[in-house]
């Protein structure tokens, strides 16, 4: 049985990826998931999975190098897929040192600990190890309006405290498949949506805005643009990398869905309307004059775009989401799921985790 250890599983990303690997593996696949639990980690988004035999959760810090060495000692571990960081560009402006602690020297931990692990006297690695490096596209900074793409070549140059800690840990794992030979490869993704997002992102923090008739507020004039990717897509990118992409290589992953910020509001606007039942109260809420545009953000970049013609040709892969079904998909799921919602807002999805674990 392969044995992955995911770090940042409760998160957005990292829990949608858990999702999908046991979804397509089963049991024929042994999930440990590291994660910190800090506000946008949530165990709850893996209840389903928490007392299955071949999946672990460990609450702790990717920068413990005494805890990741434990659990490199006591598991035969043959993936690394690297989620855990602080991703959030508001809060990065507020507090870049949180973001250089845990995006830099946090990966650097984890590679140190890997290597520690699988690294062999003459300085080979047992065949089938492999590490996952989970990036972005922000590190690239930013593109013209009227054209140009992100290629894998594309010179790094980041613009805000959190691209600049992104860029350091992509750099850190260059430098170890470069150094070391370390079995090792990077995936830089274009922004993701789908279920399980903290609302403090723009697509979930409209939906739940909107469905309470609280302001959407839309940076400057609202025409940055953004490749939007749904996240399921993105999961089955990730495993397709790590089976079938070649060893030391990166690899951009995009959604061929540019949308200005401004258009992706409308469309939640719209499509809520078109979901929610005529009877249901929180339809009265739901309107285009709750649009509010307030100062922009500081180094805010103005246009994304991934060129996704090397993973396609590397390992056939493309995304089969287009974005009027994903956005549809993703508010079916936060229509649902309002229970979620509401504990993530008020906090007391923590206390699952002391419910379910404090006594375990």
């Amino acid at each position: 049985m392969r044995t992955y250890l995911v770090t940042g599983g409760a998160g957005f990303i990292g829990s949608n990826y858990i999702h999908y690997m046991f979804e397509k593996y089963g049991g024929d696949i042994r999930i440990i998931n590291l994660d910190a639990l800090t506000y946008a980690g949530n165990p709850e988004n893996l209840k389903e999975f928490e007392n299955a035999e071949n999946y672990t959760f460990v609450k702790g810090d990717i920068c413990d190098r005494e805890l990741v060495t434990k659990i490199f000692a006591e598991n035969d571990i043959d993936r690394v897929v690297h989620f855990a960081a602080e991703s959030h560009v508001d809060r990065s402006i507020v507090d870049p040192g949180v973001f250089v602690q845990t995006n830099v020297l946090g990966t650097a931990n984890m590679l140190n600990c890997a290597r520690a692990a699988w690294e062999k006297a003459d300085g080979s690695y047992p065949e089938g190890k492999r590490f996952l490096h989970v990036s972005t596209d922000e590190v690239y900074g930013s593109l013209p309006e009227d054209g140009g793409y992100f290629y894998e070549t594309t010179p790094y140059a980041p613009h805000s405290p959190y691209s600049a800690s992104k860029a350091g840990s992509d750099m850190l794992v260059r430098a170890y498949m470069d150094t070391y030979h370390f079995p090792a490869n990077i995936t830089n993704c274009s922004n993701n949506y789908g279920p399980y997002q903290f609302p403090e992102k723009l697509i979930p923090l409209m939906i739940n805005n909107a469905l309470h008739g609280k302001k959407l507020p839309v940076y400057g004039d609202g025409k940055n643009v953004r490749d939007w990717l749904y996240v399921r897509d993105h999961a089955r990118a990730i495993d397709l990398v790590q089976e079938e992409g070649k060893l030391f290589e990166t690899y951009n992953v995009g959604g061929h869905n540019e949308k200005q910020n401004i258009e992706i509001v409308e469309i939640i606007i719209d499509t809520l309307l078109e979901e929610l039942p005529v009877d249901d109260p929180r339809r009265a809420n739901v309107s285009r004059d709750l649009i509010s545009y307030v100062e922009d953000r500081k180094g805010h970049d103005r246009r994304y775009a991934i060129a996704a013609d090397k993973i396609r040709e590397a390992v056939g892969w493309e995304p089969e989401t287009c974005f009027k079904e994903g956005i549809r998909l993703t508010i079916r799921w936060y229509l649902a799921h309002g229970e979620w919602m509401e504990h993530v807002t008020s906090g007391d999805y923590q206390k699952y985790y002391e419910s379910m674990y404090a006594n375990r």
